[in-house]
């Protein structure tokens, strides 16, 4: 991962004027879902992806930070981590979470990565 796990590394090909929502989300192995919100907000980019039926339609915050590889032609995103490391991360809940310190704080943590104090 990176340091600034909220943040996007430079080798993914994000490209900021490129919608993701709808896009793929493929973990190392195999698919986990799609993207329904993401943030390219400096230091707090995100993720929201909904998992359907692999995990019982639960939403996932994954960090910008986890992203590996976009491919904007094939819409799809590539994250460095496993299914069992998504599925089993911090439960997410949107209203309560999305904006909450504290939770991403919890997530940089389990992912191994502690954010800015900033954030």
């Amino acid at each position: 991962m990176s340091e600034n796990v909220w943040g996007y590394h430079l080798t993914v090909g994000r490209l900021t004027d490129v919608d993701l929502s709808g896009f793929k989300v493929e973990a190392t192995d195999g698919a986990i879902g799609k993207v329904d919100k993401h943030s390219d907000e400096a230091g707090s980019a995100y993720l929201v992806v909904d998992t359907g039926p692999w995990i019982f339609g639960r939403e996932v915050l994954l960090p910008a930070g986890t992203v590996t590889g976009i491919d904007v032609e094939e819409e799809k995103i590539q994250v460095g981590l496993t299914k069992e490391q998504i599925k089993n991360a911090p439960a997410f809940v949107r209203d309560v979470h999305l904006q909450d310190t504290d939770y991403r704080q919890l997530l940089g943590g389990y992912y191994g990565i502690i954010p800015p104090r900033w954030l």
